[in-house]
């Protein structure tokens, strides 16, 4: 008597056009999603509408601007009565504490603001980067009643013929929506998100106030002297218009599934959204589960290699960058977490980074050059990006930037040349009319939540071992590619390891260039300017 042979189990039929979970709730088939019809159109006609938003009014925009002006204004003037006289750093802590408790009581658009300034340490001030971090789980959510209103108004349905069960409490509750566990009729796990009502028309207002407030900002505040506040609130309006309609949200999600899945990207999972439940404000995923980004003690008990886990998405990000111009837009420790295979679920597509031609191919040359050493390409790739005018001389722009000389080592230096050098920098800068695009901003603060993510999942690695390795992945996996659209091909480029450290300014360390050493160099730094201030 034969023994049954049981047939292999075959991977779900839509994991060759995203990368998606192994154990679909439903198979995603784009051409059969009724949300999709006339997407491109609704992203074009809410891009276009950025310009009118953040227009320059002479005239303030009705009561919003004053409440706005009136909270932020006595924000400022207490800072200034009594905390600005107590020094440098207890000065940008105090004002960083009141700008966070008046942008939390002027409610949903300026928390999200705040929430975009918490996850760009380095972009900002290290002081409001901590009291801003504050408004991400500091919400409060909406009652259940006004949920259910939006979600049968959206679905035009009574709630009890599309689930047989939604929590009352919000699993999340965000600035701009919230989201719950639920289950559908058939019995399907998934995940809702509900945007709050009257949210697009308080953005509106919300805008007006910000484009009458930012020019008076400018400045005339220590926090805003470090960041543009005109520039600001542009970069705020082309980042939230598109999170106002979850059928955008959810075309993201497509897209950057498809980007993976066309890398060949195992390391990154993209929760699939429902083939009809999804609306303006309501989107229904696909549920899935792991541990939270920061929980490292969990992700080792179960055998996950944290530090492999953070290689990986850091390859997978630049890939979908660097090749395909199609990125999330918004990384921190809420927007992913880590399943117990050790793949990392990628959450929250509302801020998704969308690269033209032209941009893509720029941020490539810009990487290549920072690898290759090549300031002339490096320069001139700024430019056709739109951070550097297309007039700046790249000669004298390199002079100035000091890209033609070795990095100092910054524990080698003095507090005057330290400061020296960061104020040469940002004179240059500023002479140039250099400017931050939106979608460069979004990768500088996706790297560096990375690059601070070093500190909990991968501490003891060497980071130059590490940078070398990221450059043949590519070297191996697309060297032919980008030699032909970048004119630097990675595989003849040799990684140093002594240009890499005097390339990132560590030439005092010795042995492996790991977190605990950069962090001990910070701590030097750090000791060494607060003496000086104390001196002076």
């Amino acid at each position: 008597m034969s023994t049954p042979v049981t047939p292999p189990t075959l991977p779900p039929a839509d994991l060759s056009i995203g990368a998606f979970s192994d154990s679909p709730p439903w198979i995603v088939d784009p051409d059969h999603m009724p949300w999709r019809r006339g997407v491109d159109q609704l992203r074009a006609r809410a891009r276009s509408r950025v310009p009118y938003l953040v227009r320059r009014r002479y005239v303030p925009p009705g009561p919003r601007v004053a409440r706005v002006c009136t909270r932020i204004g006595s924000a400022i003037a207490l800072w200034y009565l009594m905390d600005r006289r107590h020094g440098r750093e207890p000065s940008r802590e105090g004002l960083s504490m009141r700008l966070r408790l008046a942008f939390q009581e002027l409610g949903p658009t300026y928390i999200k603001l705040g929430q975009i300034i918490s996850s760009g340490e380095g972009l900002f001030p290290d002081e409001l980067v901590a009291e801003f971090k504050m408004l991400r789980d500091r919400v409060p959510a909406e009652s259940f009643r006004i949920v259910r209103e939006v979600m049968e108004e959206e679905l035009g349905r009574p709630l009890a013929s599309v689930f047989s069960h939604v929590d009352r409490e919000p699993l999340a509750a965000a600035s701009i929506a919230q989201v719950h566990r639920a289950v559908l009729v058939d019995g399907t796990e998934v995940v809702v998100k509900v945007q709050r009502p009257l949210v697009a028309s308080l953005v509106q207002r919300d805008l007006a106030a910000m484009s009458w407030l930012a020019p008076l900002l400018t400045g005339r505040i220590p926090v805003a002297a470090l960041a543009n506040p005109t520039a600001l609130v542009t970069l705020f309006a082309e980042t939230i218009v598109e999170e106002l309609d979850f059928r955008l949200e959810a075309q993201n999600m497509l897209d950057i599934a498809s980007v993976l899945a066309q890398a060949g990207q195992k390391a990154l999972v993209v929760p699939r959204p429902h083939p009809d439940l999804v609306t303006r404000r309501v989107l229904v995923m696909e549920r899935l589960s792991g541990f939270p980004w920061d929980d490292t003690e969990a992700m080792h008990a179960a055998g996950v290699d944290t530090a492999e886990v953070l290689h990986a998405s850091l390859i997978a990000f630049l890939e979908g960058a660097m090749l395909y111009g199609v990125f999330h837009g918004d990384l921190h420790g809420g927007n992913l977490f880590v399943m117990r295979d050790g793949r990392v679920a990628l959450l929250d597509y509302g801020i998704t980074g969308r690269l033209d031609e032209q941009k893509r191919r720029a941020y490539l040359r810009l990487l290549m050059g920072a690898m290759a050493n090549d300031a002339v390409t490096q320069v001139e790739a700024l430019k056709e990006f739109g951070a550097l005018p297309a007039s700046a001389p790249t000669s004298q722009v390199i002079s100035d930037l000091g890209l033609d000389r070795p990095m100092k080592d910054p524990s080698t230096m003095s507090p005057d040349e330290l400061l020296d050098e960061l104020r040469g920098v940002a004179k240059a800068l500023l002479s140039y009319g250099a400017k931050l695009p939106k979608e460069l901003m979004l990768m500088v603060k996706n790297l560096l939540f990375l690059d601070g993510a070093v500190a909990t999942m991968a501490p003891d690695v060497d980071i130059l071992a590490q940078i070398a390795d990221i450059a043949q992945y590519f070297a191996i996996h697309h060297g032919e590619r980008i030699a032909a659209e970048a004119g630097i091909d990675p595989r003849s480029v040799e990684i140093d390891e002594g240009t890499l450290r005097e390339a990132m300014g560590l030439q005092s360390i010795e042995g492996p260039v790991n977190y605990e050493a950069i962090r001990a160099q910070r701590r030097t730094i750090q000791k060494r300017m607060r003496s000086a201030r104390r001196e002076s």
